[in-house]
């Protein structure tokens, strides 16, 4: 995060994202004054607040992609929730509070899988030694002492022997040469194990019954008959497994949560209602997630399993189309914690032009690298793109305005015959130019009611 600046924030998102440059100017802003917060004194540190923020645009215009594509780039824990999910399940059940369990829940896993890594050298040369303890099991003697470990006395020649046999076997196993022969390993079950959900002061949890009864459930173990290949990658990861220290990765998890970790609430404005605006029922119902929504965001303390984590500092950026209603329609409270506002524009065939060609993970990119898979060239001319484009942003005029996503729909109707055909095809290539994109989409493009349906 300290590596960032705004501008190279911005510029890894352009990466990924078309447009939409306040938004991303507010995000990136966002994310350096977290880091400016850390540099500060301990006691003014606290005081600084995050900047939370509204996004208010359409669907498919970036929201929650620009919001995805920050966490990854500052490898901070992420969850994305849905408002209105609060207001079905109502107060009985996973509150609102869960949604930070859930994120506390993927920092764990997080910095788990980060840890693994920094022991996986010393877990690949202790899975190598199980390896060959199985092609090689150690000698037995009556010199051996309780532990297992062979005394020096007199003769050695057996042990020397067997020392020499156990470096010839290690050099071929590190050359592969031994990767598909078969042994039998004992490997930890770990499916199966019971779940149970209680309802606790502050919402129901789900708890791993080996969690909360400790040792008295022993570690069942199986044994399984597969190649080296297959025993390796398996008994590395119990290594890597046993060799992270669990106490740290909680703490370590805990920090992140409370300093870096960010909420993504989408559809906030589906929750918008207020007292007195339509019928009683649903309107309390949205108020009254608000109100629970509120003290999250205002800065409370959330009981995990790993420990309790502080919602002080968390970024909380929400989301909405606000078709219906308005910012202001949220409760004041609410309305003040979230300080920055942003509108995206929705995208028209400029947008949609350079969505197909320009990101890195461009859609057009995609399809060219599935089919290359099969052998197959794809390609397509300059006035297709465009083309197709013009279809999206027409479909996305006359029916529901659903952004780039229109994008995925004309593509996998126009190329599904390429994609069915494409192992069997001869030769393997194909262009797609404009008259191929009106012959592909020309009756559903003509038929609105068609269209509604298909695209």
């Amino acid at each position: 995060m300290s590596e960032l600046t705004p501008r190279q924030i911005v510029a890894e998102l352009d990466k990924y994202i078309i447009g939409q440059a306040e938004a991303k100017r507010a995000v990136a802003i966002a994310i350096r004054d977290r880091w400016r917060r850390l540099q500060l004194p301990e006691e003014l540190r606290e005081e600084v607040l995050p900047k939370n923020i509204i996004m208010i645009g359409p669907t498919g215009v970036g929201k929650t992609e620009i919001s995805r594509r920050l966490a990854t780039l500052t490898k901070a824990p992420f969850i994305k929730v849905e408002a209105s999910k609060y207001t079905e399940v109502g107060y009985v059940g996973r509150d609102v509070e869960s949604m930070i369990r859930d994120l506390t829940e993927i920092a764990v896993n997080m910095v788990k899988s980060e840890m693994a890594e920094t022991v996986r050298e010393k877990a690949v040369r202790n899975t190598e030694e199980k390896i060959l303890d199985l092609l090689l099991p150690p000698l037995q003697r009556s010199g051996a002492t309780p532990d297992g470990r062979i005394e020096v006395t007199g003769d050695m020649t057996g042990e020397e022997q067997q020392g020499k046999t156990r470096e010839k076997l290690r050099e071929k196993l590190r050359a592969g040469k031994l990767d598909s022969r078969m042994v039998d390993i004992e490997q930890s079950e770990s499916a199966g194990v019971p779940m149970v959900e209680i309802f606790t002061g502050s919402g129901m949890e789900e708890f791993n019954i080996k969690d909360m009864l400790g040792n008295l459930f022993p570690k069942r173990k199986k044994r399984r008959r597969t190649t080296i290949r297959e025993a390796r990658r398996i008994l590395e990861e119990e290594e890597a497994q046993r060799l992270v220290d669990m106490d740290k990765v909680k703490e370590e998890a805990l920090r992140r949560v409370q300093n870096s970790g960010m909420v993504f609430i989408d559809e906030i404005d589906k929750v918008a209602g207020r007292e007195g605006t339509g019928a009683a029922g649903p309107s309390v119902s949205r108020e009254g997630v608000q109100r629970d929504i509120l003290p999250i965001v205002e800065g409370s303390t959330v009981t995990t399993k790993y420990g309790m984590v502080r919602t002080d500092h968390i970024l909380f950026i929400s989301a909405g189309a606000f078709h219906v209603a308005k910012p202001s329609d949220l409760i004041p409270e609410l309305q003040g914690r979230f300080p920055i506002r942003v509108e995206l524009k929705s995208l028209g065939k400029d947008e949609f032009i350079r969505i197909l060609t320009e990101p890195k993970n461009a859609l057009i990119k995609q399809y060219r690298a599935m089919l290359e898979t099969e052998g197959f060239k794809l390609t397509f001319s300059d006035d297709a793109i465009e083309e197709i484009a013009q279809v999206a942003t027409e479909v996305n005029d006359r029916s529901e305005n659903i952004g780039a996503r229109r994008l995925y729909t004309i593509l996998e109707r126009l190329l599904s015959d390429i994609s069915f055909d494409a192992p069997d095809a001869d030769p393997k290539e194909a262009v797609i130019d404009r008259a191929y994109v009106q012959q592909g989409l020309k009756e559903i493009v003509q038929d609105e009611d068609l269209s509604k349906y298909i695209l």
